[in-house]
């Protein structure tokens, strides 16, 4: 039996001739092919505007950066997070303040906002984890109680959707904070190679961005090689190289023509999941909130408390049998590099989660056949 891979994208000849155009049009640093995927993104997704960048993290930081946070400021957020997250807040030299999450959704917690809200408080940073959608609903009254601002890090979460106050089901991305942020990393739904987008509705505020992504730069390129006359650009503030090329652009163009079908796939396979491992006395799975509907980037199991098995032990079985796995998702405060963070709340069900849940193979050429061998592995190794 061949290896089930814990990922891959779905890539094809639309993509390889998308690259080929841009290469062959001579211009394949940022320039109208990034320009055209922003507005289709943007347009998807129900934002105003959209800005690409290198990557999600250089989202993450670049969003968090027009805010002018600043040294001293706090940011709530979650610990149980890919370390980008609580990265991207110490890159504008913010302080991190981590909160506790739900067990079944693996996402922020909104109860526990309130008591680690301090005078020093700026922001709040609301992780979609894996593609599941937080509970905005609760989080943003809270945000505008306390005057902070939100930035959502939906960078799983493209093609999620999200029903606020009993309304239709909307796109996670509108945002429904100040700014929402998105990884095309070759994980996610869709995939650039590696890119990241950041959605918006205040229009200096995106403009800043663009201008940020480019070192700032006065005039973007388009602009200096459209010029009629010799123009020289100025750099007002200090920004950064976190530029998407031409070739990554025509790339996400193709992948977002794709976005219906690999959504519809994943659901598929999640809800086959579901019926496989649903009455598995050790298995704990997650669960969509009535308010959201996840897009499935991830699907993981939780191993219960009476489960004698541990998390390892079952990954390496699975392994064993060809079936790639990863932990679940980390915890920043566990990593060495935050091991000068003190935490203002114990962090229990983030703790349990990195050391209980198991990310199981799911991306949309999956056949029924492999899917079938994970579910019958797992009953078989957590006897």
């Amino acid at each position: 039996m061949g290896q089930i891979p814990v990922a891959r994208p779905t890539l094809g000849e639309e993509e390889a001739a998308a690259a080929r155009r841009a290469i062959l049009s001579g211009w394949v640093v940022q320039g109208p092919e990034v320009e055209a995927f922003e507005k289709e993104f943007a347009a998807l997704v129900g934002a105003s505007f959209a800005v690409a960048c290198s990557s999600g993290t250089a989202a993450l930081h670049l969003a968090l950066m027009a805010l002018d946070l600043a040294p001293g400021d706090e940011v709530i957020t979650v610990s149980h997070s890919f370390i980008a997250t609580a990265n991207a807040v110490r890159y504008v030299g913010a302080t991190p303040v981590f909160v506790d999450v739900e067990l079944n959704t693996g996402n922020l917690n909104a109860e526990l906002i309130g008591p680690a809200i301090t005078p020093k408080t700026k922001a709040l940073v609301a992780v979609h984890q894996l593609g599941m959608p937080c509970d905005l609903g609760r989080i943003l009254p809270l945000a505008r109680e306390h005057n902070l601002k939100v930035v959502e890090d939906a960078a799983c979460a493209i093609g999620s959707e999200i029903s606020l106050e009993e309304g239709p089901w909307e796109p996670i991305g509108r945002p429904r904070g100040d700014l929402a942020t998105f990884s095309f990393h070759p994980r996610k739904i869709i995939t650039t190679g590696d890119g990241g987008m950041i959605t918006g509705r205040d229009l200096e505020l995106m403009a800043r961005l663009a201008r940020l992504r480019s070192h700032a730069m006065s005039l973007s390129a388009v602009e200096r090689h459209q010029a009629a006359k010799v123009v020289f650009e100025e750099y007002p503030e200090v920004g950064y190289n976190y530029r998407l090329s031409d070739i990554h652009g025509a790339v996400g163009r193709e992948q977002l023509k794709r976005l219906p079908a690999l959504i519809a796939a994943r659901r598929r396979l999640a809800a086959r999941y579901r019926e496989g491992l649903g009455g598995h006395p050790d298995i704990i799975l997650p669960q969509e909130p009535p308010y959201g509907r996840s897009n499935w980037q991830s699907f993981w199991i939780i191993l219960s408390t009476e489960c004698s098995q541990q998390q390892a032990a079952v990954m390496q079985a699975l392994l064993a049998r060809g079936i790639h796995t990863r932990r679940g998702v980390m915890c920043a405060h566990r990593e060495p590099a935050y091991q000068d963070l003190a935490l203002r709340q114990p962090l229990p069900v983030s703790e349990y989660l990195q050391d209980r849940s198991i990310i199981i193979p799911l991306y949309p050429e999956m056949t029924n056949q492999d899917q079938d061998r994970v579910i019958a592995a797992l009953w078989e190794i957590l006897k």
